[in-house]
């Protein structure tokens, strides 16, 4: 997080490549593959700057052209789902740029606080290159209001996601799963106690060490949050509304672009 954020001052927003610019496997899903078509080319240039990440190499090499910190230097950055949710999409939203989310199909836990228009630009699955064309043409010329996006969604993630946060998340959602039981859990006769100890003994390298990093010394002094109460259904049904009126804003936006440009061809 704080790798991050100092990567956002090394260039303002205003000076990063005015392109869309995602980097990732694109062999784990059809979705990826068919993002890839729009790269640049010599025939089409769908403003989006596209590079595929070999894994095996980077890991020989020590990860030195995969530094998350280093990759917010575009105005734009695409967040895609592999073959299922991807680790990258927190990653992607807190570096200051407008993301270009492509529809998804699976959620992180935090994924439906995410406000279309607001946090991220919605670009449309079975037609991407469109879409993306469209995205960073409005940008350009809406500069102020797709900064404001990018500053959303990175404010979203270091001030939402703070990891107390995320412990209390963990808290509600465990003690929300234990009320299903319909038996009482307990403790096998052959049961073998884990402490953090033995966990962390056997593990090596970055693993050890992140282990160490997360370890908790002590209980937090405060208690967790208070979850609020659910939605009634009319306050559900309004936002779930307020969404999707705001992605089919775009899409109509999206139309009437491409309308204009076939009739100046």
């Amino acid at each position: 997080m704080g790798e991050l954020k100092e990567g956002n001052k090394r260039i303002e927003w205003m000076k990063r490549e005015p392109y869309a610019y995602w980097k990732g496997n694109p062999t784990v899903a059809e979705t990826r593959q068919d993002l890839m078509k729009c790269n640049v080319s010599e025939k089409e240039d769908w403003n989006a700057r596209l590079y595929s990440q070999d894994w095996g190499r980077e890991s020989q090499e020590g990860y030195k052209k995969s530094d998350l910190a280093g990759q917010c230097t575009h105005k734009y950055k695409v967040y895609i789902e592999g073959s299922a949710w991807s680790v990258s999409e927190k990653y992607i939203l807190a570096c200051d740029s407008p993301t270009l989310l492509v529809k998804p199909h699976y959620y992180d836990f935090f994924t439906r606080g995410l406000i279309p228009v607001h946090h991220y630009w919605p670009i449309k699955e079975d037609d991407k290159c469109k879409s993306i064309k469209f995205a960073v043409d409005w940008g350009n010329s809406h500069k102020t209001k797709a900064h404001d996006i990018g500053k959303a969604a990175s404010n979203f993630i270091q001030e939402e996601l703070k990891m107390d946060y995320v412990y209390d998340y963990m808290f509600h959602l465990l003690n929300s799963y234990g009320k299903l039981f319909r038996y009482k859990p307990s403790i096998s006769d052959k049961a073998v106690e884990l402490c953090a100890e033995s966990m962390v003994c056997k593990a090596e390298g970055r693993e050890k060490k992140f282990m160490m990093e997360s370890l908790v010394k002590a209980p937090s002094n405060t208690n967790p949050c208070t979850m609020p109460p659910p939605f009634d259904p009319p306050s559900l049904h309004a936002n779930i509304k307020r969404k999707q009126g705001s992605i089919q804003r775009v899409e109509f936006w999206e139309k009437s672009y491409w309308e204009k440009q076939n009739m100046k061809s």
